[in-house]
């Protein structure tokens, strides 16, 4: 069984195709479609943060550039969420359709899912080992 895993990964080196990968390939829907509830709770939240995080700079010398800041890091953010869940659910699709789904997009997905605390790491760590070549 590990020589043929072997002669598949050296046959094609840009795919995966393994045992449970159909499973995965769902559980990465579920989190994408998680991830882009998570943006659109951001951007409906965005005024109540600003809020807050500017009640919080009354005895700065300078609150205008820590709000600028913290504008530019609440995008960031917003964005990295919202690409999080596009390549989230971008790479169960592929898991889904086919045997061979491009292992670049899996990648891609799971080290992006890393920031986020707990599903993001347990899905990401799982994903990278579970397409990860064996020896």
């Amino acid at each position: 069984m590990a020589s043929e895993a072997r002669a598949m990964y050296s046959a094609h080196p840009g795919t995966i195709s393994t045992s449970g990968t159909k499973t995965l390939g769902l559980a990465w829907i579920v989190y994408g479609v998680f991830r882009l509830a998570v943006t659109a709770w951001l951007i409906m939240f965005t005024t109540t943060a600003t809020l807050l995080f500017g009640s919080l700079l009354t005895r700065v010398p300078d609150p205008f550039s820590l709000m600028t800041d913290f504008h530019i890091l609440y995008s960031v953010v917003i964005v990295w969420s919202g690409i999080s869940a596009v390549l989230g659910i971008v790479a169960g699709l592929a898991m889904l359709a086919s045997q061979s789904a491009p292992r670049i997009l899996i990648v891609a997905a799971a080290l992006l899912a890393l920031t986020e605390l707990p599903f993001g790491v347990m899905i990401g760590v799982y994903t990278m080992t579970h397409i990860a070549p064996r020896d």
